[in-house]
């Protein structure tokens, strides 16, 4: 007050209080919208962050089984050997052991998982639970038996949608060898051979396999060997699985016989062979097992592997030997006469040359 009455600035110019009041709740309006606003570009921002995060997935792990090495490990989950070394900071990629866990780089693709086995799960169960087949699953986490799996088993998933329904073909089947199991009981399981199987394998001894071997079943039988060379050479085939020997002239047989082959414990050895020597009569020994004296129609064609004739046994059809192949006095009398180099008469041995270098002899499972 300016002692003349007057109270404010009003008084010198009107002002009209409705239009004050509206517009002060016009600017407190504006700026609750503003701030709604921002809060709904905020919380959108937030939304997007979180539904846009990639969900967490457990590492793929990988247990060493024996036989395994890194090459074949990184080609089953299609990575490379480097990937794999760089994660589990290996220096030395030829060594790995058994029962080893290597964590598998997935290349950031949320595609392959690890899903732990819960009480009461089959997988089937598992499988239909992420989209795949029990088929697949089987082959990803190499189970011979997909009807056994237990609590707490850790499993290769892939629920990719590109997945079929079929075994891929361009992976490699894995059969884990199991009790009482046999190479050949195998082969004939996948309709393949004991030959293929080896052969896949790089198996040095096919008698000797243990539970737990990963084997590699391959897509095709396998031929079994024949020469390469034309015309109408004579050479032999011996069947280790089979136990039968056939002699050929080209690619038709010409005679047939039963044998006995060496035992799981003596195998024989397989490969390409040229008879070196042969003798009408031989003593044949091995210090501290046997002395066989005057043994008949003895064909040498690897160190002191033979095909001879037998007279001390007639179990021809089951492995018996040390190594060599067994056949009966008149089967072997056949074939010493058949195969090169020839006997001249009165001679009880020869030896090959160069110009006469002894039948081919073929042996394989």
């Amino acid at each position: 007050m300016d002692g003349k009455g007057h109270t404010g600035i009003g008084d010198y110019f009107p002002i009209d209080l409705s239009l004050e009041i509206d517009h002060y709740v016009y600017m407190i309006s504006l700026r609750r919208l503003c701030s709604f606003i921002a809060s709904v570009i905020i919380l959108s921002f937030a939304a997007t962050s979180v539904w846009a995060a990639p969900p967490e997935v457990d590492p793929v792990i990988h247990i060493v089984q024996p036989g395994e090495t890194i090459y074949s490990i990184a080609r089953r989950y299609g990575t490379s050997v480097e990937a794999i070394t760089s994660v589990n900071g290996i220096v030395n990629p030829n060594w790995i052991y058994t029962g080893q866990r290597l964590t598998i780089p997935t290349q950031g693709s949320p595609a392959t998982t690890v899903y732990t086995v819960q009480r009461g799960d089959t997988l089937f169960s598992i499988a239909r639970r992420h989209g795949t087949t029990a088929n697949t699953l089987a082959w990803l986490n190499g189970l011979s038996n997909p009807n056994f799996i237990w609590a707490g088993q850790r499993l290769c998933l892939n629920s990719s949608s590109s997945l079929s329904s079929t075994e891929p073909s361009s992976e490699p089947r894995v059969h884990l060898v199991q009790p009482g199991e046999i190479l050949i009981s195998i082969a004939r399981r996948y309709n393949t051979t004991v030959w293929a199987l080896v052969r896949a394998n790089n198996l040095a001894n096919p008698s000797f396999i243990y539970v737990g071997q990963r084997l590699i079943i391959p897509e095709e039988s396998g031929q079994e060997p024949t020469p390469t060379s034309g015309g109408e050479e004579k050479w032999i085939d011996v069947n280790l699985t089979t136990q039968r020997l056939v002699a050929y002239e080209g690619e038709r047989a010409v005679y047939s016989a039963i044998v006995s082959t060496g035992t799981a414990a003596h195998p024989t050895v397989t490969g390409r062979y040229r008879i070196q020597r042969k003798y009408r009569y031989d003593d044949m020994s091995y210090s501290g097992y046997y002395y066989l004296p005057d043994v008949p129609y003895v064909m040498y064609f690897y160190s002191g592997y033979a095909i001879h004739g037998t007279y001390w046994h007639n179990n021809f059809g089951t492995p018996m030997s040390f190594g060599c192949v067994n056949l009966t006095v008149s089967d072997a009398q056949w074939l010493f006469e058949w195969t090169t180099p020839a006997l001249p008469p009165g001679y009880n041995v020869i030896y090959s040359s160069a110009n006469d270098p002894g039948t081919l002899v073929v042996i394989h499972y």
